[in-house]
């Protein structure tokens, strides 16, 4: 493994921009962009090993264990394109995830090299997340950065358009304590490893990924 293979684990709120944050950083530093997301789909849809496995406890309605998730992090991290090593985005979620990952990269002779926060209030993402609106062919729209020219009324079939439960803000509200709920702990960890950089998340895109790279170079 080369010896200058830099790992980035990127933490923010849904809402705060963490995911297109580090797909662009990725892209910037030449890294390979690990979502969880992306993996899951990947071994479920080729029906690998731990696509199964995985698929096993969410057919059951149960959470997928750790050690599976581990398991596709390391297979992944394993491969050619991530000898320049990753920014990893949906993992780790806990403190155990991140000893984990601290285990995984200590054998390839790797550690985690910075863990940017993109830091944004509650009031800013309730306003992003809840801002968004459908209409009934899937158009989507969003008060504050694409409204419809007709408030609530689709600009093509001039149809009512509808918000989606998981907008409405109450429902907001509450993924955004849950996530914080969850994920202090994991803020915690990395605080404490001297590894976490709090980045300004209501800046323009632009200038949130000036600062994470700047952040990368010192």
């Amino acid at each position: 493994m080369n010896e200058k293979a830099t790992y980035i684990v990127m933490l923010g709120p849904p809402g705060a921009g963490k995911g297109t944050q580090a797909k662009i950083i990725a892209e910037e530093l030449g890294l390979v962009h690990i979502s969880t997301g992306d993996l899951f789909r990947e071994n479920l849809g080729n029906e690998t090993e731990l696509g199964k496995l995985a698929a096993s406890f969410m057919n059951k309605g149960e959470l997928v264990p750790d050690d599976v998730t581990i398991a596709m992090v390391e297979e992944r991290l394993g491969r050619a394109d991530c000898e320049k090593g990753a920014v990893l985005d949906g993992f780790p979620r806990t403190p155990a995830q991140a000893k984990a990952l601290d285990a995984l990269l200590a054998k390839i002779g790797g550690k985690v090299d910075l863990v940017p926060f993109v830091d944004v209030s509650n009031e800013t993402l309730v306003e992003r997340l809840s801002g968004r609106w459908m209409s009934k062919t899937g158009r989507v729209y969003h008060a504050l950065n694409n409204p419809p020219k007709v408030k609530w009324i689709d600009d093509i079939d001039g149809s009512e358009l509808y918000q989606r439960e998981d907008d409405k803000p109450e429902t907001v509200a509450h993924r955004i304590e849950v996530y914080y709920l969850q994920t202090s702990p994991l803020i915690d960890y990395y605080q404490d490893a001297g590894t976490l950089v709090k980045i300004d998340g209501t800046q323009p895109i632009e200038k949130v990924t000036e600062d994470i790279l700047k952040a990368v170079r010192a």
